[in-house]
């Protein structure tokens, strides 16, 4: 049987909260509405969820300080920003504090959905031991974002994660390029082409040490995550 994942979803414009709530629930997400910080750490503290989606400002309490509650309770619960706050100060600090996704409005609520299936993939729809991977001498987990070799982590940023969590399910696989885009960007454009790029520079950079890994480029085609066994 499939788990249901229940949403908590925090959002002080009540048409919007409505909007979205009714909207979750009808794509199989059960969802709880709260409009302040206050009401939503009450219910987090006293219901199960399974995923926690949260606007930036709110009454009471406001979403940076709400989530490092949560996260204290639950830290591996996954959380995503909705928010208008959009400064790199305002984005850095999301992460910092151990969201898996940040999310500028005005936004597609069809995108919104496949981010949350995205980040479901590789948290809550996985068990206990299908979030951990082995790669050669690195091991990474991608329920605590981070890549582990001799003893030493690495944290990984939201991207990151989940560029390496699709080709570790592809591995020794090609994965092409176009399905990359859509899968982590949700749209195949110039702009994300090159941001995808450098990410991908990036995941070699982080795997460099062990040569018996690589990210290669399939030309023409994609990519492919090599791990001699």
């Amino acid at each position: 049987m499939k788990k249901v994942v229940k949403i908590l979803l925090v959002e002080n414009d009540k048409n919007l909260g409505y909007i979205l709530k009714s909207y979750l629930t009808v794509k199989g997400y059960p969802t709880v509405l709260c409009l302040d910080g206050n009401e939503a750490l009450e219910r987090f503290e006293n219901e199960a969820f399974d995923f926690v989606i949260s606007s930036v400002v709110l009454r009471n309490i406001d979403g940076f300080t709400l989530a490092e509650k949560i996260k204290k309770c639950d830290n591996e619960i996954p959380l995503v920003f909705l928010t208008s706050k959009s400064s790199r100060n305002d984005v850095s600090k999301g992460f910092e504090i151990g969201a898996d996704d940040y999310i500028i409005k005005p936004f597609s609520m069809d995108e919104l959905l496949d981010r949350i299936k995205a980040i479901c993939r590789r948290t809550v729809l996985r068990t206990k031991n299908e979030h951990v991977f082995q790669l050669a001498s690195y091991t990474f987990d991608s329920i605590r974002h981070v890549l582990i070799r001799n003893g030493i982590e690495k944290k990984l940023t939201a991207r990151e994660l989940d560029l390496l969590f699709m080709f570790c399910e592809y591995k020794n696989r090609v994965v092409e390029r176009s399905f990359a885009l859509q899968r982590i960007w949700h749209k195949e454009n110039y702009f994300n082409a090159r941001n995808m790029d450098v990410y991908i520079t990036k995941i070699r950079k982080l795997l460099k040490d062990d040569p018996n890994v690589e990210l290669q480029n399939i030309h023409g085609i994609g990519y492919k995550l090599v791990v001699k066994e």
